[in-house]
């Protein structure tokens, strides 16, 4: 797996990863976030189950997309994914933490 632009460095701590995702960036946030689960997991991305089976991805790329007062700057979304929790934040944190 090739880490994409859009990220800051991350961290990575036992069963918990937290990464920067770039609202403006090209890249869905819906890739990002099962890259990230892929990751925590050691497992190709290729190898979860559809994101689409824990959450609508359309609706939280919707739900954090740009709008036309500009990016939204509070809440946020968690979910369960591949034996994860994953936590998406307002300001881009994706957070995984191994279940």
């Amino acid at each position: 797996m090739t880490e994409m632009t859009s990220r800051s460095p991350s961290a990575q701590t036992g069963a918990q990863y937290s990464v920067q995702y770039d609202r403006l960036d090209d890249e869905p946030l819906s890739v990002a976030v099962a890259d990230a689960v892929a990751t925590v997991c050691n497992v190709d991305i290729t190898d979860l189950d559809p994101l689409h089976y824990s959450i609508n991805a359309d609706a939280l790329e919707r739900l954090f997309e740009p709008r036309s007062d500009g990016l939204r700057s509070n809440g946020s979304v968690a979910f369960e994914y591949n034996d994860c929790m994953v936590t998406v934040t307002a300001s881009g944190d994706i957070q995984v933490d191994q279940l």
